[in-house]
């Protein structure tokens, strides 16, 4: 699942503010894919008002890889980066794996477990304070990969 920190962190609960750290999106506007399990799925609703999140497709992991992926140095992270000594030969191998589970992000050869985008280009069309039921887009959002684009 790929999820998306909207709000930031100031005056945040504590039970919240430690669901942010566990998933690693402690500044806002940071993505991370986690896998589709009970487990996120109890994290995740219960950081529902800061959250988005949807269903990560291999398009979207590559894309993410590719434009916004770092590696552990701060630096991008290129196809020649994972040659050494790396079971991917490419990007689309390594997002296939993200997507299907067998690879968690933090722990996949020295890829960071976020990535830092940037605020949305042409800015919000809804409510960036609601949940994607009642007009905004936090929350289990299907139009977050849109969104996901405006902000790579």
């Amino acid at each position: 699942m790929l999820v998306v920190n909207m709000r930031g962190m100031v005056n945040t609960r504590a039970p919240v503010l430690r669901a942010l750290t566990q998933l690693h999106l402690t500044h806002r506007f940071n993505a991370t894919i986690v896998p589709d399990t009970e487990m996120f799925e109890g994290v995740l609703k219960s950081a529902k008002e800061h959250v988005a999140w949807c269903r990560a497709d291999v398009g979207t992991v590559e894309k993410l890889l590719h434009d916004r992926g770092e590696n552990l140095n701060g630096g991008r992270l290129r196809e020649s980066g994972l040659a050494k000594g790396s079971p991917f030969s490419s990007l689309s191998d390594l997002a296939q794996a993200i997507e299907s589970g067998k690879v968690k992000l933090g722990s996949a050869l020295g890829v960071k477990a976020f990535f830092r985008l940037s605020p949305p280009r042409g800015g919000f069309k809804r409510s960036s304070r609601r949940q994607y039921s009642e007009g905004g887009i936090l929350g289990p959002n299907k139009e977050l990969p849109i969104l996901l684009n405006a902000m790579l």
